[in-house]
Formats: C-alpha cells, structure tokens, sequence
C-alpha cells in the first residue's frame, strides 16, 4: 500500500506541486509586501497625499472603493512581471544545457 502511495506521488509529481504552492505562497506575501510597503510609499505617496489619504486602499467614487482594485491590479503585474523573468532566465538556461 505504501509502495503504491510512493509511485502515485512520484507519477502526478505531488511532491513537485506542493513545493510550488508553498513557494507561490510566498511570492505572494514578497510581492504584497512590495506594493504595500515600499511601492506605495515611494511612488504613489504624494499622489494619495495630495487626495487627503494615507492608504491607496481607501481610494473611492461614490462609495465604490476603486483603491482596493488597483492595489490588487498592481499586485497583480507585479507578480506577472516576477515570473515573466524568472521563467524567461529559468528557460534560458534550460536551453542552453539542452545544446
């Protein structure tokens, strides 16, 4: 029973997929730290200032919080960006081992 336990996890690569959850779970809090701690500050601080506000999250028309969005949107291109490289240089490489 253990033995085909070890041939199903090695066969659908679970092993593989979890470690990627884990490390994708990660990215996840490097990136929002990103935004929310360096990115926010730097950039859009002066733009939220001169709107009165300390948070892009607090952002708003009519009640329609638009901050939350765009913090998500910007998050979101830097997690795409994070991976185009990676995946870009990690292909790179695998190639180049492959000539």
């Amino acid at each position: 029973m253990f033995k085909e336990f070890k041939e199903f996890l090695q066969k659908y690569g679970v092993i593989g997929l979890a470690i990627a959850v884990i490390i994708g779970g990660k990215l996840n809090l490097l990136v929002t730290s990103l935004v929310n701690d360096l990115l926010t500050p730097l950039i859009l601080q002066p733009a939220l200032q001169a709107a009165g506000l300390d948070n892009i999250n607090k952002l708003q028309i009519s009640g329609i919080f638009y901050g939350k969005v765009l913090s998500a949107l910007i998050e979101f291109t830097l997690v795409a960006f994070m991976i185009f490289i990676f995946s870009k240089k990690l292909l790179k490489e695998e190639a180049a081992t492959q000539k």
